[in-house]
């Protein structure tokens, strides 16, 4: 079965509706489906209803969705950070389900395990159990929460195979399988494919068996939310940046020992 696709808005074609259930991976602008974001928009799909722990920012990730009124209710975690979000929901124009982030993610875990529902302390007393069962274990109340099971999963990862087997990075591996999991569709951006085998088995974290479509986005645009520094701190930006970048090819080397970070004016040339 070929699960590659050659664009975004072939990856899409068929599978993403009106009205219909998505999840969208992520944790604040790290590890977004950027291409598929920007697939969707273009789609002029509708009446969507998007699970995620953010909904991105004015303008980028998810925001873009808001901006083009496609969304129709969120069901988040966390909507800071996005000025029209906060500007449509206020003027009751979109609809939101705010949820505890560990209660999410437990929700589209369960989904994916076929849990249909679990109980849960989070919540108890407050008015995310309003309206929900509440049961006592232990002498303990609990909440039950539904699991959740898009229609539609979009996700990112670093490394795919041609089987759909993924390897995230970092702070990407932190919804993105759950929610991979969970749909009963997953499409998942990836910056890298490799053939079968390439992915040591020790470093696959989510088995192809949920990945049904793949799509190269080789060089995506991987912005920060929000750089903040301290006006009472100065800073050498040379050097910070040969540090991150240091640090990012440790990670990459998957190297436990530390790397010697050379200061910017040490260095050749400098």
């Amino acid at each position: 079965m070929n699960k590659l696709y050659p664009s975004a808005r072939d990856a899409l074609q068929g599978v993403v509706q009106d009205g219909q259930l998505l999840a969208v991976g992520g944790f604040g602008l790290c590890g977004i489906p950027e291409a598929l974001i920007d697939a969707l928009r273009d789609s002029g799909k509708k009446d969507l209803t998007v699970i995620s722990n953010n909904a991105g920012v004015d303008g980028f990730g998810l925001g873009k969705l808001l901006e083009t009124r496609q969304i129709r209710k969120m069901i988040s975690s966390y909507v800071g950070e996005n000025k029209e979000f906060e500007r449509q929901y206020l003027a009751g124009e979109l609809e939101l389900e705010f949820t505890p982030q560990g209660t999410l993610a437990e929700k589209l875990r369960a989904g994916g395990a076929g849990i249909p529902a679990f109980f849960t302390k989070t919540g108890v007393g407050t008015i995310v159990a309003e309206g929900k069962e509440l049961r006592e274990f232990d002498g303990e109340t609990y909440v039950m929460e539904r699991a959740l099971v898009p229609d539609v999963a979009l996700v990112k990862a670093d490394v795919a195979d041609k089987s759909g087997n993924l390897r995230f990075r970092l702070t990407a591996r932190n919804f993105n399988p759950a929610a991979a999991m969970a749909g009963k569709v997953c499409i998942v951006e990836v910056e890298r494919i490799v053939e079968v085998g390439e992915i040591a088995p020790d470093d696959i974290h989510l088995p192809g068996i949920y990945v049904h479509r793949i799509v190269l986005n080789a060089a995506p645009e991987k912005r920060i939310e929000k750089r903040t520094l301290s006006a009472a701190t100065r800073v050498d930006v040379a050097a910070a940046k040969v540090e991150a970048q240091t640090v990012i090819a440790q990670a990459a080397a998957g190297s436990g020992a530390p790397l010697p970070i050379v200061p910017a004016d040490k260095k050749e040339g400098a």
